[in-house]
């Protein structure tokens, strides 16, 4: 069947990073926001990643939203949940300053303006633990508008999170695609190489390379950018 529609992952892959060295920085901002709000400072790390684990075993019941939030709030207080009008300023100013931990590249907009330009739809499949408006920051990082995008997961309109296949179906779904149209590009094995599991063409990415598991990344057609963005003009 014909390649309809290119899926891409952004962190590491249409932007790159070192993903220690952002999440270093993402929390440090974080805590710099809620500290003074009388939260401490461990407390606000630890109800993150508690709230994140619990959005990546999401099984569909809420939103990743609405699972962050209960998660965040339980651990943290329901008075947290006042506080949304001050995260959603940080996103907009403060984690501006996150954006010195990640490196930019243009040849991720030439790859993307080449699948576009051949009529392929184009999807931003990031992992959907952030809302909107830090996502579509950080796709600005990277060197595009969030219009570029035909569809782009966040926390409020996903209810499943990489590395569950469901997260991939119900993309496609959603964009009323089959497996057999899809490529997913990516550079984590354990979270994007995964949607080969659900029928889709995968490409694995090796700038900034994640491979928890050391799996052989012979079993996947890999490369780095520019080996991308030959195979890409190849396929098209």
């Amino acid at each position: 069947m014909k390649l309809k529609a290119v899926f891409f992952d952004l962190d590491g892959t249409l932007l790159p990073m070192d993903q220690d060295e952002f999440i270093r920085a993402y929390l440090g901002g974080l805590v710099t926001t809620l500290a003074p709000c009388g939260y401490d400072p461990e407390a606000i790390g630890n109800a993150l990643w508690a709230s994140t684990r619990a959005m990546m075993k999401n099984d569909g019941a809420l939103s990743n939203e609405q699972v962050f939030w209960n998660s965040f709030s339980q651990i943290l207080g329901e008075g947290v949940r006042g506080e949304e009008d001050r995260l959603r300023s940080f996103y907009e100013g403060d984690f501006q300053k996150v954006k010195a931990v990640c490196g930019y590249t243009p040849l991720a907009k030439e790859i993307v303006d080449t699948v576009r330009n051949a009529g392929l739809t184009v999807v931003l499949a990031t992992s959907p633990l952030f809302p909107a408006v830090a996502t579509e920051e950080r796709v600005r990082w990277a060197g595009f508008d969030p219009s570029d995008f035909a569809y782009i997961t966040t926390y409020e309109n996903s209810k499943y999170c990489k590395p569950n296949p469901t997260y991939y179906t119900d993309l496609m779904g959603k964009m009323g695609l089959s497996p057999e149209e899809c490529l997913m590009i990516g550079n984590d094995v354990g979270d994007d190489m995964v949607a080969e599991s659900v029928g889709m063409q995968v490409f694995l990415v090796t700038d900034h390379l994640i491979n928890r598991q050391n799996r052989d990344i012979n079993d996947f057609r890999h490369g780095d950018l520019n080996a991308l963005c030959e195979f890409i003009k190849e396929i098209i």
